[in-house]
Order: structure tokens, then sequence, then C-alpha cells
């Protein structure tokens, strides 16, 4: 980013931002970015493809000064797949990274806090990582990770709504016992009331249309051949683009947790990990967009994200919108994702006429973000 004229750091949450400042040196800024981290066996996209196309927007620009400042940021942790907690580098920005999200460990007992620290960062300085008010808003490209667009020939579409989701983390407690000696039905498996109960996780949402929900991962303990597991902790990761529906489910799987456990004299615990509300995308910012869109010769189409995003952390703050860019088969966090060229060629022209667009709004560059 140097070469194009940027002034580049690293803040104390890890976040990669780049600030190209704008015609006046008081000119506000607007912020383009994605996040830098993936999930384990990735894909190549996820994520970084929106922080390259940041670079390259401005790259494309040529010395070129708007009446706004770009800031261009790749974010250090959006998955949550170390910590259990997404979103670490773009809550950072909004100023809600709180204790107990430095005291949460990873597998090997190293907390948000240390990791930070061993990164040769500051974890006191956080705060230093908070936005200001001069911030017009926020626009993400992001490959969308589903099947819709490809389906509809259409290689880019406008996000209205983030959907939201709930992670929780359940653990069904039975007893350990020998797995030769112990007939069945004197058994308190905790396996086994798990596996019942990731079905009711499989055909629960169906009473709920649009809404899906995963069990990802799953511990048995002692974890041998020969014992029956006496504890097994297990995930859920439930989405809907409607808060109701969402908070509807989770309770009903939660209820079918307690009623499978109760009647394996078992016991169930669960922790949320997460409880993220559907996040609406800024109104203007979607308008010009699809319009950029139209300017760059394809057909726009508005969708709701089943993904979360930076985008709903920042829209807390300040006016945010997403460009989606198909995914081939629909296939996301894995190897086998993959973007098509021209499509990225689209989403670049794409941006270009965003941001000529917003640099003649008359209201645009006056905008000042929401406390």
């Amino acid at each position: 980013m140097a070469p194009l004229g940027t002034e580049v750091k690293i803040d104390d949450a890890g976040n990669l931002l780049g600030f190209y400042a704008g015609a006046k040196p008081s000119a506000l800024r607007l912020l383009l970015g994605s996040h830098l981290d993936t999930v384990p066996n990735a894909g190549a996209f996820d994520g970084v493809l929106g922080v390259v196309l940041a670079v390259a927007l401005l790259e494309a620009l040529k010395g070129q000064r708007l009446p706004f400042g770009i800031e261009v940021i790749g974010f250090s942790e959006e998955e949550g797949v170390r910590f259990g907690t997404p979103f670490i580098g773009s809550r950072a920005l909004i100023g809600r990274i709180d204790k107990e999200l430095l005291d949460r460990q990873d597998f090997r007992g190293i907390s948000v806090r240390q990791a930070i620290e061993e990164f040769g960062l500051n974890p006191r300085q956080l705060a230093t990582a908070a936005i200001g008010n001069d911030i017009l808003g926020y626009v993400e490209f992001h490959i969308e990770q589903g099947p819709a667009l490809e389906t509809m020939q259409r290689a880019l579409g406008v996000v209205e709504t983030i959907a939201g989701q709930t992670r929780l983390e359940l653990l069904f407690r039975g007893r350990a016992n020998h797995a030769g000696t112990t007939p069945m039905h004197l058994r308190h498996d905790a396996l086994a009331g798990a596996a019942e109960w990731i079905t009711v996780v499989e055909s629960e949402p169906r009473k709920f249309p649009g809404l899906v929900a995963t069990v990802g991962k799953i511990d048995a303990k002692p974890g041998a051949t020969n014992v029956i597991a006496g504890e097994t902790r297990l995930t859920l990761d439930v989405r809907h683009g409607l808060d109701e529906a969402r908070t509807r489910a989770v309770h009903e799987l939660s209820r079918a947790a307690d009623e499978i456990a109760k009647r394996r004299g078992l016991s169930v615990e669960s922790n949320i990990l997460l409880n993220q509300h559907a996040v609406a995308m800024d109104k203007f910012l979607t308008h010009e967009i699809e319009q950029a869109i139209r300017s760059a010769g394809c057909a726009p189409h508005r969708m709701v994200s089943g993904a979360g995003h930076d985008a709903m952390i920042l829209a807390e703050k300040v006016p945010s919108a997403m460009i989606f860019l198909r995914t081939p088969g629909g296939i996301s966090h894995d190897p086998a994702e993959s973007v098509a060229v021209e499509d990225v060629g689209k989403a670049l022209e794409c941006g270009l006429h965003l941001l000529n667009q917003l640099a003649a709004s008359p209201t645009f560059s006056k905008r000042t973000h929401r406390a």
C-alpha cells in the first residue's frame, strides 16, 4: 500500500490499516476492507479478497484525490476460530473489547490478551484503535459463500441485511463406564444423548423457513474406544434474517436438549458464545451500490447474507454496506473455494463507479457517524 501514497500502520488489535488522504487534510474518511484471517482447511478468497479489492481500488484511482479520504482495513480476526468469539478486529474499532473477551482462552490456555502481547502489541492501548467521528461509512466486498448469485447468473449482489446468529456451546454429562460390561439399558451415555439432539437440530429448523442450524464441533470424553462417553461438548450455530425466528428456534432447541438429557438420565448445560442480532445495511449506501452495479453492466440483486461479516459490527457505529461476488459452486470455507476473474473485474468497475458517485454526491461527504 505504501507506493500508493498511503500511511500504513497496525493498531493494537492487529488490524492492518492504510490511509489514503482526501483532497483536503480535513476531509472525512470512507472505510474499505474485510478480514485477513480464515478457517481451518480454508480457501483463498474468504475475507482477504475484500482487502485486495480495496487496495486495487486505490491503485485504480492513479493518484486522484477524492472529497473524502479512504482507509483500507484488513481486520486481524473475524472468524472466531481460535478463541470461540468472532469479530475481534472490528470490535476494536467500535470500542467493544472488554475484559471478558480479553480473558478468553484458546485450546492451549493462551488468552486473547496474551496473544496480542505475544504478537508485539499492547492490549492496554486497545482504546486507541477505536474510530472517531470522522468516518463517513464502511463498504466491504466479499464472496457470497453461497449459490444464490450463481443460480441467478449474476456476478454481483448487494446485501440488504446480515442475518442474526446465535452460537452456543453445550455440555452433556452422563457417566463414563466400561463398554463391554455395562448393559445398554443401564447406560448414561453423553455421546448418545448428544447424537439424538443433533438429529433434532437437523429437523427443527424446517419449522422456521429460512433458518439454518449447525452442530459444527463435537468432543467426547474420555474418548476411548472401549469407554462409554461420560461427557460430550458440542457447538450450535443458529442463523436467520429475523431475530424473532432465530430466538424462538434457539429456545426450542435448548428445550429439546433438556428433555433428551432428562429422559436419558443425563444433565446438560449451555453457554452462549455469541448472540448477534440481524443487521440492516445502510439504505443510502445500498442504493448507491445498486446503481454502481448497474453502471458496471450487471443486473443487481438485493439479498440477505446468512454469514456474519465485519460490516454487521461496524454498522453499530457507522453507515455500512456490502457487495457480494458470485461464488462458483457456492463453495466456501473449503480449498475448492474460488471466484471468477471476470467477476473480480466487474467488482472493481462497480467500486470505481461507487467512489465516483459518492464523490459527486452533495450530501455524502457531509455525513458523520452515528454515535
